[in-house]
C-alpha cells in the first residue's frame, strides 16, 4: 500500500465507527420515544425504523473498527 492510502483507510474507518456508533444511539433513542413505545405495546415487537437503525449502525460499526484496527 501506498503511504497516504493506509491513513486514507483508517479516516473511513473511523468515520464509518462514528456513523455506526450514532446510528446505534438514535435507535435508541427513537425506540423511547412515546409513538414507538404504543406501537410496542400493541404489536410486542419495536417498529422497523429501529430494527433499521440498530443492523445499519452495528454494521457499519464493526465495518469501520475492521478497517481502523487492520494491520
Amino acid at each position: 500500500m501506498a503511504r497516504g492510502s493506509r491513513s486514507t483507510v483508517q479516516a473511513v474507518g473511523a468515520a464509518l465507527s462514528v456513523v455506526g456508533a450514532g446510528l446505534i444511539v438514535w435507535g435508541y433513542r427513537e425506540s423511547q420515544s412515546l409513538g414507538d413505545q404504543f406501537a410496542s405495546a400493541v404489536t410486542g415487537d419495536p417498529t422497523n425504523d429501529v430494527v433499521l437503525f440498530y443492523v445499519i449502525g452495528g454494521a457499519s460499526l464493526v465495518a469501520g473498527l475492521v478497517l481502523l484496527f487492520r494491520k
